[in-house]
């Protein structure tokens, strides 16, 4: 049994365990990434955090993509789940497929979408606005300090959107149907057999999902970042992925990068824990 498991195991420990290790071990040090000159300095790099407010400015822009395109995302996953399931839609499987593509995409790709959606003169956005006659509601996207961060969280929506929407049908299928015929007898309303029945079936799935969903948010928000504002306009979309790699590798401060990614796995791992157990229930089986 352990020589079948071995491989896995010389795997896991050096690609992962390994390299979290060293991200911890260097966060201790001052270094370019590229002389050999090593400096220690204890939790000099977390002390200089707190003084920093570009790494102030990414964690709040981090925590507010966090919570906006988790509530968006996992309300209208939610809600488009429940129509797909419970209404007979002639375009049902058109729609499914529609809204799934963007999550096949490359994630470059997408934000070469956006950022032509987004265009100050030419983009479908600003287009639409002038067809319709709301010219004062053009706005440079990706320019303004006050927008910007949200037009990469649609961005971010639109991605995600489709698998989390497939991922609540596939709950919501396993339902009996005879479970909604004795509720509706009763005289329960589409929207009571929704929160009194639907929500706590398929709650399981929806926590473990709600969990995969903010750690992958982290992630998807870095790419999206660097892809379409590089961190701008004056670091006012920086989010914390984002500024560790500006630190690491273009201000050659890898030991103050590797203290910020000190700071994303603790605050990862905060999250998942603060989420599990605030949405522990028992479960319910049908």
């Amino acid at each position: 049994m352990l020589a079948c498991l071995l491989p896995a195991l010389v795997l896991f420990a050096v690609f992962m365990v390994y390299p979290t290790v060293n991200v911890f071990r260097m966060s201790l040090y001052t270094w370019s990434g590229f002389s050999p000159d090593m400096k220690f300095v204890g939790l000099d790099n977390f002390r200089h955090l707190v003084d920093d407010d570009q790494f102030v400015r990414a964690f709040q822009n981090t925590v507010t993509l966090l919570v906006v395109v988790t509530v968006v995302t996992m309300g209208m996953g939610l809600f488009l789940a429940a129509i797909m399931t419970r209404q007979k839609l002639r375009s049902r499987n058109f729609l499914r497929f529609v809204l799934y593509i963007p999550n096949v995409l490359s994630v470059v790709v997408i934000a070469a979408v956006f950022s032509a959606i987004y265009d100050q003169n030419n983009g479908l956005l600003n287009s639409m606005l002038r067809l319709v006659s709301l010219d004062s509601w053009q706005q440079v996207w990706l320019g303004d300090q006050k927008v910007v961060l949200y037009s990469v969280g649609i961005a971010m929506v639109w991605q995600s959107l489709g698998y989390y929407m497939v991922l609540y049908m596939s709950s919501m299928s396993s339902i009996p149907e005879e479970l909604y015929e004795a509720s509706g007898l009763d005289g329960a309303s589409a929207s009571r057999q929704f929160f009194s029945l639907t929500m706590p079936l398929i709650w399981q799935n929806l926590r473990t999902s709600l969990t995969f969903f903010i750690m992958s948010a982290v992630n998807l928000s870095f790419v999206l970042v660097r892809a379409m504002t590089g961190g701008g306009p004056d670091s006012s979309s920086e989010v914390l992925l984002s500024y560790m790699y500006k630190q690491a590798y273009t201000n050659s401060s890898y030991g103050y990068g590797m203290a910020i990614g000190v700071v994303i796995f603790a605050f990862s791992f905060l999250v998942s824990l603060l989420m599990s157990r605030a949405t522990k229930r028992e479960p319910l089986q049908f």
